[in-house]
């Protein structure tokens, strides 16, 4: 194989310490989703500390192979199949207090000098996108790590938030509202009322609607059913974050009524997928059926 060329050089200051940087770097499975203008799906083949190892099917409908390798406070993505077998892209890492320099170095192999430019400044504008995606995922979650405390058990003492004539809550539904502090979405459900975390008690990304009524995490594609707190693809431990109860009282008015939260307990806002497939278009249907909000 050719010697590789140097066709780019990206230097950036990432505003994410470096504890947030490397947990998104052994992070495989967000790819095609957090990434799905570039990734459209991933199959793990191994991972441990070393880094992982996956097939990547890429937006183009194109399939690679790729390797992560860390070393210290560098890492390097190596193509070892498909197009562009035998690049190597080297990101080195240095911390800057709550933030994280990084100098991403691209190596093409067979690139003749006339091209080299044309390929870096592509390689220079699809990780400046990348890695705006990734920033705004881990200052997302560093912030929500840092106030941990609203991320358990609803406070009892809250008094109970009227939200207003209940068919008047239907037709103006699904809008947020915040209560002991956190976000909540109101969403019709037929003749029901529901209330929802928007954070999803994985990583703590936001929660959307999904076509089938679900719950959907853009950054990992994680589901949730609505009425159960459960995620609907798997026998996860996960449940969506406590939310409170949305009653009808005398008068007609709908209340948010924490007294009567929900019980779902879940798990750790750091827990692994266990799968070795995740897939950006993998259609799921194990959800409550409830309509789109």
């Amino acid at each position: 194989m050719p010697q590789p060329t140097r066709v780019a050089t990206y230097p950036r200051r990432i505003r994410a310490d470096l504890a947030r940087v490397w947990e998104n770097v052994r992070d495989w499975e967000h790819l095609p989703w957090l990434h799905r203008s570039s990734f459209r799906a991933i199959f793990r083949e191994d991972e441990g500390e070393w880094g992982w190892r996956a097939r990547i099917a890429l937006a183009n409908g194109r399939e690679i192979r790729l390797e992560l390798v860390i070393e210290g406070l560098r890492y390097v993505s190596r193509t070892l199949e498909g197009d562009g077998a035998g690049t190597e892209i080297w990101t080195r890492l240095a911390p800057v207090g709550s933030a994280t320099d990084i100098e991403v170095e691209f190596l093409v192999p067979g690139v003749s000098a006339e091209l080299a430019p044309k390929l870096g400044a592509a390689f220079t504008q699809l990780y400046a996108r990348v890695w705006d995606e990734d920033e705004a995922m881990m200052r997302r979650r560093a912030a929500l790590l840092a106030r941990r405390e609203l991320l358990g058990a609803l406070p009892q003492e809250e008094s109970a938030l009227d939200l207003g004539p209940a068919a008047e809550v239907r037709a103006r539904a699904p809008f947020e509202v915040k209560l002991a502090g956190r976000p909540f979405r109101i969403v019709a459900a037929g003749d029901a009322l529901f209330a929802h975390s928007t954070v999803c008690p994985h990583w703590l990304g936001p929660l959307e609607s999904a076509a089938d009524g679900a719950l959907v995490c853009p950054w990992h594609g994680y589901r949730f059913d609505l009425r159960s707190g459960r995620r609907c693809d798997t026998d996860s431990p996960l449940r969506l974050l406590p939310a409170p109860r949305v009653a009808i009282g005398a008068d007609g008015h709908a209340r948010l009524e924490i007294a009567a939260a929900q019980s779902l307990v879940s798990g750790p806002p750091d827990a692994k997928n266990t799968s070795k497939v995740i897939s950006s278009s993998i259609s799921k249907n194990e959800c409550s059926e409830v309509p789109r909000t």
